[in-house]
């Protein structure tokens, strides 16, 4: 698959938080690996700025979050022929005007990214309507989470409609751009060893972790307003879910892959009423230490309300109502300041049905594949083997499917494949709209009981794994939380 050119990226919100750390960078990238055709690409911004100021600020970010090893003058120096900024306010009128006279009346590959919040959506989409700048090869990158529950989602997805056909709609979740998740489908769908095995019949249980050693930094003025739940469980933690329990598309392509996925969160088991404190947990950071240092309650971070209610941990036991995971139990967590950054997911075969060997190794029986996605990608099976020396004694061991064992240079960060695919318009690892409707339909009964109960989230302890409930939650059922692994 190549990009059509010329090509043209806009990003609004083009010197925002997540242009400068992983859209600009990624961008770099592809151009210093000749991934890139001829194209431009456009920066909106509202501060007034000279061109050398611009590129300061941008080779400042790639600095800061591009590899050293990849920085070179002369692919910079090549890279800054692609930037232009626009001046330009996002409410105002004008600036899409501006916009036009920048961007031309050509039907070219162009690809509007919105680094923005979701409720810029609709007016953006009107602004670029209204000066004729949506085309048949336009397309739109949307920033999750959309809306803040299923109502609002459903009008922003319905605004968006409007003026974007759904084929040019590309809903991201950058964890489905990452190389390791992808593995996990060529694992599961290239070879029958694991196939075969991937239900109820062998399955005891599946975690999936996304853990930030982090609090939330200059991010309190919109987290606080929506917590992990919004942030990351309904989108990123459901999204590795469906990827994990989805049946096989009939063919690699997207609404082929979209279609199973959406099945799968139609297959959720309803959490309602009292299940709700049954099978999720909510937590919220005390004070402690990350990283050797102490760090501030999250009631205590500069921007977050004093009395504030926001979760910064969600933790849940979620069952699939379908043949295949009849009965197999996924663990989902996912919080900030938790003992390290990780995300992981976790499938626990079930134990031998009769071991030979001496009871003491009765807890190494059990095989475990390990598909991890941060901070360091690979994919390991954990299996047995016997230890060198007299006896049969029985130790655990790990074969590695570490991709940077290959002999590539480097594994690509997960925006770069997801920016290449919508630049080539690949929408196979973006969302479609159903499958975000679907997601907020489950997560919102949840959300609607915690606003009601007005119970304050159980404070856990900075550099901790979270809550004493979330591991309660799995001792009721006679497991642990893989936290070594």
């Amino acid at each position: 698959m190549h990009i059509q050119a010329p090509f043209e990226l806009v990003l609004f919100g083009g010197l925002g938080d997540l242009a400068q750390r992983k859209l600009l960078p990624a961008m770099y990238l592809l151009h210093r690996d000749g991934r890139l055709p001829e194209g431009l690409i456009y920066c909106t911004s509202r501060r007034a700025l000279s061109q050398q100021e611009f590129l300061e600020i941008v080779r400042t970010a790639l600095r800061q979050h591009v590899p050293q090893a990849c920085l070179e003058e002369q692919s910079w120096e090549t890279f800054t022929g692609r930037l232009r900024l626009a001046e330009m306010d996002l409410s105002d009128e004008q600036g899409y005007q501006h916009l036009s006279q920048l961007l031309g009346p050509d039907d070219r590959n162009r690809l509007y990214y919105l680094a923005t919040g979701s409720d810029l959506y609709t007016h953006v989409c009107q602004g670029l309507h209204n000066c004729d700048l949506i085309k048949s090869n336009s397309k739109i990158v949307l920033e999750k989470p959309i809306g803040h529950d299923f109502q609002s989602a459903q009008a922003i997805n319905a605004s968006v409609a409007e003026y974007f056909h759904e084929s040019q709609i590309y809903r991201i979740d950058h964890y489905l751009g990452k190389e390791t998740v992808q593995n996990l489908m060529v694992l599961r769908f290239a070879n029958s060893l694991f196939e075969h095995q991937w239900n109820q019949k062998y399955i005891d249980h599946i975690q999936i972790t996304i853990s930030e050693a982090l609090g939330v930094e200059k991010r309190a003025g919109f987290y606080d307003h929506v917590g992990a739940m919004r942030d990351m469980f309904q989108n990123h933690l459901l999204q590795l879910l469906c990827i994990t329990a989805m049946e096989p598309p009939s063919k690699l392509e997207p609404d082929a892959v979209r279609d199973e996925k959406v099945k799968v969160l139609r297959a959720l088991k309803p959490i309602t009423g009292d299940a709700i404190t049954e099978r999720v947990v909510r937590g919220q950071y005390d004070a402690g230490v990350s990283d050797g240092q102490p760090v501030p309650r999250y009631r205590d971070e500069p921007g977050v309300e004093p009395k504030s209610m926001t979760e910064t941990f969600v933790a849940a036991k979620v069952e699939i109502d379908n043949w295949r995971w009849a009965g197999v139990p996924f663990y989902l967590r996912t919080g900030k300041r938790l003992a390290e950054r990780a995300c992981e997911i976790v499938v626990h075969f079930k134990e031998i049905p009769h071991s030979i060997f001496p009871l003491q190794h009765k807890n190494t029986m059990a095989n475990k594949l390990v598909f991890r996605l941060q901070p360091d990608e690979g994919v390991r099976l954990m299996l047995c083997e016997k230890r060198v020396g007299p006896g049969m004694n029985v130790r655990p061991m790990n074969l590695s499917l570490n991709p940077a064992n290959h002999k590539q240079t480097r594994v690509p960060e997960a925006y770069e494949r997801l920016l290449f695919d919508a630049l080539a318009g690949n929408a196979t690892l973006f969302l479609r709209d159903d499958e975000l409707l679907e997601a907020w339909r489950w997560v919102d009964p949840i959300l609607s009981s915690w606003e009601e109960s007005e119970q304050r989230p159980e404070p856990y302890t900075s550099g901790t794994w979270g809550p004493a409930a979330a591991t309660l939650l799995l001792a009721k059922d006679g497991r642990l939380w893989d936290e070594n692994s």
